[in-house]
């Protein structure tokens, strides 16, 4: 994982959306992926830009189940962006960096 993203899990998911004081986007993903694998780098640039006004956490589903589950994920990669605690932007399927922020813009 690249450093400075936040490595999500069942247990420490909750305390790390809700003490975020800037907004969160988390990837949701799985090693087998590969359009998970495509997005890495792009989730690499976004956090580099970025980083100062958003954080970037990535949760394995497969070793995380019980959040993919009340999230509804359904297919991966997905990205939920969180402000405040609460879901603004849910984004389905691998992008460029670009399209992810033309996505978020309005929220960061």
């Amino acid at each position: 994982m690249y450093e400075g993203m936040v490595q999500l899990t069942d247990s420490n998911f909750d305390s790390e959306i809700s003490q975020s004081a800037i907004p969160i986007i988390v990837d949701f993903w799985a090693v087998w992926c590969g359009p998970c694998k495509m997005m890495a780098p792009e989730l690499e640039k976004l956090h580099e830009e970025k980083k100062n006004v958003l954080r970037i956490g990535k949760l394995n589903v497969d070793d995380n189940r019980d959040i993919a589950i009340r999230y509804g994920i359904s297919s991966i990669p997905t990205l939920l962006l969180f402000k405040n605690g609460e879901v603004v932007k849910k984004l389905i399927g691998a992008m460029s960096k670009d399209k992810i922020l033309n996505e978020i813009s309005s929220f960061i």
